[in-house]
């Protein structure tokens, strides 16, 4: 059973619950190895990699036991992404997973499957959604004019990178972000930008002297707050009255001569930041998305952080953060890793889920606000009161910890902040002008700050606001002239065109095309359960990007023969992994020589020609798959046999069989070696049946068995144990063969119908359930020491023996 399906087995059946892949690995615990199953699963959008104990290779659904869970989350992607680089290295590759609550070491083993897994694992974190941060707010009195989707000329380019359109729109798109120039200009527009360290208080006072202290009404608002409310609740809940107070003082204290739309609200416990813009300018507003990154306690939690949004306005993108970096004096390379972790951590999702998240600095123009919490250093108060006094702020700003951190390039690299003529804004007596009086008596600092990145950009005004003495902090707002990208629509018209006509000669010239590195791929010595596999390398030997896709022949259900598989098998990818595995599905047949190692593949090339591929190979015959009754007939090991002699025993009908042996043995004696070696060694063997063996060995102990060296059979008990169940598992008939299924249910409870259903048997279907009955009676024997019971031996014979 495939490892996907027997996890989806075990999930609730009811709640949307869907394993996407699985693979087998060893979890390293307190230096041991154990076997594991990761599954990926997916409910309602939410992705977590579960993972399973099990007690045997060839897994069922009652095999598996949910051991733990691990959320995909942001932090996990970054895991995900140095896995995927280390899985390509050409072995096993040992993994170590860190989580919030700990971390988990794997070693996965080499090849296309894991590296599939992987990119699987990757795909579900690169599409995680942040839905507090995506919702659109709701609440009561917020006009929500921004447009999202009219193909107005200024959003075509973003239109054009829809999936709906396909690699020529692409190349269109492309192209008209690289002549940008030519069809926009540029127009200024006036961004009022604001940052408010309430210290927790409601609003007692307005707030008009700071945000409508312009001469004329700004186009847009960014206003941000810190410590908004500072109580558990907020904390640990992230909810609070206090959000709604403060958005209501902010409205009525916006510029009167202009009516605004609050356009998005973005909260993480105190910090949060209201993006407002004149009625007039919401339609031009595209793309919105909101985001939040906690630094605080354990590098997580939203006392500290930051919000953040991103949107296109006409044709420019614009980020706005609002942070609140570590405090205290002595701290700030503790603030230079907030900004750091924020930079890295803080990603906007994109409409087309196909590209990857936008980081902070992926945009046209940035805006950053907030209590950046940097302090004066190498003063004592009173030579920085002194300097106050004398306002002389040139040579205290240069004591300024932010000034210094930039000018070592630590921090806010590319950042620009206007000059500073305003008294520091931290700290004061709550409800007035005078510098803190407290026991600590804080040395005064500019701990909020606004900078700006990006061209076109002029700031007007820089200041703090003296007249708000709510908290102990002072607002600071600056106001700037931002040059804004507009489309010219004869232009866009006519580069338009161009850009078309230019595609159209060069599709005409360029059809995809390519080299394949093979056409013809070999596999020798085909054994059971054993991988092999064989990359094929694709050339691209056109100029333009090749998709291609293996497709299926006329009237077959798959592109490829069961024991076959091509990872991946469409895609863009110049190297394809073609991997041979025969299972308990398909070794009978090859066993027989039904089937043989041949398959023809037809590779599709989009909007180009199709390839094929010849695969050809030899199966060395396993007793594995093999059917008891052909077994029987064998008394040298299966490889030793001329392959017509296989074939003719596998045969139906006993009347077509010319080379039956006169005396035919009673079992297999591959069901003898095995069944014999456990009985001298492991009648005492704890978790027997349970504890799963090891690959390596099995695979030693099946070559024993199909060539008959060496005499004995290698291996661990468990290992031997594993092998027998897997050989059960893989018999095409089982030894209580299908037709008396139903009989055994009807009369499970009464022992004589069940020795006459016994009786029915075929003679060597008999024999072998007399030798392994007799054999799980001595186990039985040996209960005080094995700790097996009829239950544990009776669930065995449900799943797998099919013998009891």
């Amino acid at each position: 059973m495939d490892q996907s399906f027997a996890i989806q087995e075990i999930l609730p059946q009811d709640e949307n619950y869907c394993c996407k892949h699985a693979v087998q690995c060893l979890v390293y615990v307190d230096n041991v190895t154990e076997s594991r199953l990761l599954g990926l699963v997916e409910r309602t959008k939410e992705h977590a990699l579960f993972v399973f104990t099990h007690r045997r290779m060839a897994i069922t659904g009652e095999d598996v036991t949910l051991y733990d869970i691990f959320p995909i989350s942001n932090d996990f992607g970054q895991v995900i992404k140095c896995m995927l680089h280390d899985i390509y290295i050409g072995a096993d590759t040992r993994v170590r997973l860190n989580f919030q609550d700990g971390e988990l070491e794997v070693r996965l083993p080499f090849g296309s499957h894991s590296r599939l897994f992987l990119s699987e694992v990757n795909r579900a974190w690169s599409g995680k959604v942040k839905r507090e941060g995506w919702d659109e707010l709701k609440r009561e009195g917020r006009d929500d004019l921004v447009r999202q989707s009219s193909h107005t000329a200024s959003n075509k380019a973003t239109m054009l990178a829809m999936p709906q359109f396909g690699l020529r729109d692409n190349l269109v798109r492309c192209e008209l972000l690289k002549n940008e120039d030519i069809y926009t200009y540029l127009e200024n527009f006036s961004f009022f930008l604001g940052t408010y360290n309430v210290n927790g208080q409601t609003p007692k006072e307005g707030l008009r002297p700071w945000l409508g202290s312009t001469s004329t009404p700004p186009d847009m608002y960014c206003v941000g707050f810190q410590e908004l409310d500072l109580s558990k609740e907020a904390f640990f809940f992230n909810d609070t009255p206090k959000e709604t107070e403060w958005m209501k003082a902010v409205s009525e204290g916006l510029h009167p001569d202009a009516k605004y739309a609050l356009v998005k609200l973005v909260r993480l416990v105190g910090i949060m930041l209201l993006f407002y813009v004149r009625n007039e300018h919401a339609k031009h507003i595209s793309e919105m998305e909101a985001e939040t990154v906690g630094t605080g306690i354990m590098g997580r939690m939203g006392n500290k952080g930051a919000v953040a949004i991103r949107f296109r306005f006409h044709n420019s993108d614009i980020c706005v953060v609002n942070s609140h970096l570590a405090a205290h004096i002595e701290e700030y390379e503790r603030r230079n890793q907030d900004y750091k972790d924020i930079c890295s951590r803080l990603l906007f999702r994109q409409h087309d889920p196909a590209l990857a998240p936008l980081a902070i600095m992926k945009h046209d123009v940035v805006l950053w606000l907030g209590d950046l919490n940097y302090r004066l250093s190498d003063l004592d108060v009173d030579n920085v009161k002194d300097l106050i006094a004398k306002k002389d702020f040139e040579t205290l700003h240069s004591y300024d910890q932010l000034k210094r951190q930039i000018d070592e390039k630590a921090v806010f690299v590319g950042f620009v902040e206007g000059e500073i003529g305003f008294l520091p804004t931290y700290k004061y007596d709550t409800g007035s002008d005078q510098w803190d009086t407290s026991e600590k008596c804080r040395v005064p600092a500019w701990c909020d700050r606004i900078l700006w990145r990006g061209k076109n950009v002029r700031q007007l005004l820089y200041q703090s606001h003296m007249d708000l003495k709510t908290s102990d902090h002072k607002p600071v707002s600056s106001l700037l002239e931002i040059g804004i990208k507009l489309v010219n629509e004869e232009s866009y018209k006519k580069t338009f065109e161009e850009i078309v006509r230019s595609l159209d000669k060069m599709e005409n010239e360029c059809i995809p095309s390519l080299t394949l590195s093979r056409r013809e791929l070999q596999f020798k010595d085909v054994k059971f359960m054993q991988h092999q596999a064989e990359t094929l390398t694709l050339f691209n030997d056109g100029q333009v990007p090749c998709q291609f896709e293996f497709i299926q022949k006329l009237d077959q259900p798959t592109y490829c023969k069961p024991w076959l598989t091509a990872n991946p098998a469409k895609g863009g990818n110049m190297d394809i992994d073609l991997e041979v595995f025969v299972n308990r599905s398909t070794a009978t047949e090859l066993n027989a020589g039904r089937q043989q190692i041949e398959d023809i593949l037809v590779l599709h090339l989009e909007r180009g020609k199709d390839y094929f591929l010849s695969v050809t190979g030899n199966y060395l015959p396993s007793c594995f798959g093999s059917s008891i009754q052909t077994l029987c007939q064998l008394r040298d090991p299966i490889q030793e046999m001329p392959l017509e002699t296989i074939r003719e025993l596998t045969s139906s009908g006993d009347e077509t069989r010319s080379v039956i042996i006169d005396k035919p043995l009673d079992i297999p004696k591959e069901i003898w070696q095995m069944v014999d070696h456990l009985y001298r060694n492991a009648l005492k063997q704890g978790e027997l049946f349970q504890q799963p063996g090891l690959r390596s060995e099995f695979v030693e102990i099946r070559d024993c068995l199909d060539t008959g060296m060496p005499d004995s059979l290698p291996g661990s008990n468990h290992s031997v144990a594993e092998a027998l169940l897997l050989f059960l598992d893989a018999l095409p008939e089982p030894v209580v063969p299908f037709s008396l299924y139903q009989q055994c249910l009807e009369c499970c409870s009464n022992t004589s119908q069940c020795k006459k259903v016994v009786s029915l048997l075929p003679r060597c279907h008999k024999n072998v359930f007399n030798y392994i009955a007799a054999f799980l009676r001595e186990l039985l024997k040996h209960s005080t020491h094995n700790n097996l019971d009829v239950n544990i031996l009776g669930k065995k014979g449900h799943c797998r023996l099919s013998v009891l």
